[in-house]
């Protein structure tokens, strides 16, 4: 690898597991440091040891703001200055909108899309002086809809707008913002989609290269976006799904009850 980041400073929300986590290795093995934002903390400890002092922890949930507000300070007292901003964190909640709980539809959009705002939003303030660039992680789903994923599908297309919304606002502070958009990731999100065969071959049937992604596939497009390579772009969505999109979402109905079942048993 390069050394783009060298000097860079980055948080890094939902930082300890799955994209979030490749974009902490490749940002840190390309010279930069950050500030890992997480629920969780045995998983960011165990972040903080494999990186030693690269990185810093700080438990956050992002639908607080003074925990969001606390997790942009910390790069700031830590490192400095802050450049970077990645904002990984979410969850999905299968469930039909006839059937959906109202309490169900307020946490996928809270930790979906209102936490992805509050990030911007603490991180455009950090960078002001000196301007810097932000990526927000999507979805296939900003742009596909999901039977049974409608909250999701609807928080990660306001994320693609929010991005777009704020690539307008933060322009004339040099601040860059952008989307990648995944398609399936082997993450800990889609466990329950590659523990199912029939349900992951009916998702691979879909995509044209035949196989998830891995988180550091998804990792490298965020930091090409976050790069001075893409000094020009600002507004974008790359979706990075293996050509997912020109087939379409696979009919998810039939494995509906399978899904419902192994969410209860959890």
């Amino acid at each position: 690898m390069g050394r783009r980041f060298d000097g860079k400073v980055a948080v890094i929300a939902g930082g300890a597991s799955g994209i979030g986590l490749a974009i902490a290795r490749r940002l840190v093995a390309e010279g930069g440091r950050a500030v890992l934002g997480d629920v969780n903390r045995s998983a960011l400890q165990g972040a903080v040891s494999e990186f030693g002092a690269q990185v810093r922890p700080a438990t956050v949930d992002v639908r607080v703001e003074a925990q969001v507000a606390a997790m942009t300070e910390a790069a700031l007292a830590q490192f400095g200055r802050l450049d970077l901003g990645f904002n990984c964190a979410g969850l999905g909640i299968f469930g039909e909108l006839v059937e959906l709980e109202e309490a169900q539809w307020d946490t996928v959009l809270d930790i979906c899309l209102k936490g992805v705002w509050l990030c911007v939003k603490h991180e455009a303030r950090a960078m002001a002086a000196h301007g810097g660039a932000i990526v927000n992680v999507a979805s296939l789903n900003s742009q596909i809809p999901m039977y049974g994923g409608g909250a999701y599908s609807c928080a990660k297309a306001g994320v693609e707008m929010l991005s777009r919304n704020a690539a307008l606002e933060l322009a004339p502070r040099a601040i860059r913002v952008n989307t990648v958009s995944p398609g399936l990731t082997e993450t800990p999100l889609t466990t329950g989609v590659r523990a199912d065969p029939q349900l992951e071959a009916a998702y691979l049937q879909r995509i044209p290269m035949a196989r998830a992604a891995s988180p550091d596939e998804i990792a490298a497009a965020a930091l090409f976006l976050a790069s001075d390579d893409a000094a020009y772009v600002s507004g974008s969505n790359l979706i990075v799904d293996g050509g997912w999109q020109t087939t379409g979402y696979p009919d998810l109905r039939p494995f509906a009850r399978g899904i419902k079942a192994a969410r209860a048993a959890r």
